[in-house]
Formats: structure tokens, sequence, C-alpha cells
């Protein structure tokens, strides 16, 4: 599960495009928390702090404990935007999280014990489909990483969601049925090793 991130805001009174520009001459990000049937709140994030979080991974699928003027909010990152020339933060969306919200996350995929995988230790190559895989999963249970073991993997082995364990209370979201994670797929020399023989020592089949 991953840890629950503790960040602090302040509430603010302006919107629109001149107090967003004000805030960030402020050193400050406007945004914004929305869900869980309540009003919405906005308020601002020191820039630091977003560029932090932004840039540390993982933005969009931790929950993050909010601290709004001394009010707790549980909320996850929903969106965020960047300037399109200079690459800062200048909007933040944080959707509220109650107990029991099911939320749909994109989760990081770890490969483990590529030494133990024989087409790897032959020269083959893990060719990676999905990095990372939509899930739904409980607000107070996301999971870090899923963690795919790549032992007894040969050549031409493909690895798909359904081969995988995932942790108790996550469910596939992907639009895809039975999604390809990732393939051991040969070297290139061993692919052309491999066809020339076959050009030399096999006879056609008439």
């Amino acid at each position: 599960m991953a840890a629950t991130k503790e960040l602090k805001a302040q509430a603010r009174e302006g919107v629109g495009k001149g107090a967003a520009r004000e805030l960030r001459r402020q050193g400050l990000v406007p945004a914004v928390i929305y869900g869980d049937k309540k009003p919405p709140v906005t308020i601002s994030i020191a820039y630091k702090d977003a560029m932090k979080y932004i840039y540390a991974g993982g933005f969009l699928s931790h929950v993050i404990e909010l601290d709004v003027d001394g009010t707790k909010h549980s909320v996850i990152p929903r969106d965020y935007q960047l300037d399109p020339v200079k690459d800062f933060a200048i909007h933040v969306d944080f959707l509220r999280v109650g107990k029991g919200t099911k939320l749909n996350v994109q989760v990081h995929v770890n490969f483990i014990n590529e030494e133990a995988s024989p087409g790897i230790k032959r020269g083959g190559t893990l060719n990676v489909v999905h990095h990372t895989l939509d899930l739904t999963v409980d607000a107070d249970n996301i999971p870090e990483e899923i963690t795919v073991d790549l032992t007894g993997l040969d050549i031409g082995d493909t690895i798909h969601l359904s081969s995988i364990k995932l942790p108790a209370g996550v469910t596939d979201h992907s639009h895809e049925e039975d999604v390809t994670i990732a393939t051991i797929v040969a070297p290139s020399a061993l692919k052309s090793s491999e066809g020339g023989e076959a050009e030399a020592g096999e006879t056609p089949a008439a």
C-alpha cells in the first residue's frame, strides 16, 4: 500500500485568471478540492511543494492528507496542468476520498527475478507492453506497485494480466480483455541464426 503523504495548503477567496496570476507571482499554485458530495474548496499550495510531488512520480495514484489552514482533507490528485512553455505547475485538482471510496488509478509494474528467466539468460529481451496498469482500488489501500515474477519464463512466453495475482480488493479497469503486460522476445542474432539454419537445412514441403 502506498504511504499517505502530507501537504500543506491555504484557503483562497479570489477566483479567475487575474487572481490565479497573482498567486503564481507569490510562488503559489491555485488548486481546488471537490467531490464526496461536498462544496468545492478553492486553495493554493506552495509551488515548490507541488513540483516536488509531481516529479517524484505516482502523483495521481497517491492519497494525500491535505492540511488546509489546520483542517485535514483526505484527497487524491485527479489532474494537474503544466505551463506548456516553462513546464511548471499552474493548477491542480484534488478529489476528496471517503471511507470505502473506489478509485481508478494507474499503478506501476515492477518486474523481478530476471536472472531466473531462462529466456533472458539465453539473451532474450523483456519487451514491456504496459509499464502501468489501469486498476480499480480502494482509496485506503492503493498498491505502490504490481509485481511480476519472471522466474521460469522462456523466449516466446507472454505475461497476461490473468497470470499474475492482484492484491485483495484490486480489479482491472482497462478496456482490453486480459491485458498483455510483457513478452520475452528472441534477440535479433538468434532469430537470424535460426532462420538461416532453417533455410539451409530444411526442404520445403511440396
